[in-house]
């Protein structure tokens, strides 16, 4: 029975990933920083393109840093108009793509901005270990520039 055995692992794994990207999205959408951060291993592979114009994008590289972009992308934008949608949430083991669409309203310019997104998660251990997002850069780039 080891192929029954090696499939009620692989099944667990990806339930566990599931839980934990659904707890990153929940924890996401209330705000949750604390939560965030010990859902975050303490080393993550993280890259969203570096892009000068927008304060709340930058290189990051350890699980308080990743949380803390939260934080400062709230600083930047307006909360009631910050939306996102997840269209798909596809999970394969340790690895977890969401795609959607999102968009917001930067505070300083009063600009918005939206596009479509994908997120890629890896979840290793209980904790997020790899976090790649793609979004419309040049959307969130003209709405960080002042007119």
């Amino acid at each position: 029975m080891p192929i029954k055995s090696a499939d009620h692992k692989a099944n667990h794994v990806t339930d566990t990933t599931r839980h934990v990207v659904q707890e990153f999205l929940a924890a996401r959408m209330a705000g949750g920083v604390e939560r965030l951060v010990a859902l975050f291993a303490d080393d993550v592979d993280w890259l969203l393109a570096e892009n000068p114009a927008v304060p709340w994008i930058r290189p990051r590289s350890t699980g308080a840093d990743c949380a803390a972009q939260f934080t400062e992308l709230a600083e930047h934008t307006v909360a009631e108009d910050a939306r996102a949608s997840v269209d798909t949430f596809l999970v394969d083991g340790t690895d977890a793509v969401l795609t959607g669409h999102l968009s917001g309203t930067v505070r300083a310019t009063g600009k918005s901005f939206e596009g479509p997104f994908a997120l890629r998660l890896t979840v290793e251990e209980g904790r997020i270990t790899r976090h790649h997002l793609y979004e419309n850069s040049v959307s969130i780039a003209e709405a960080c520039t002042p007119s």
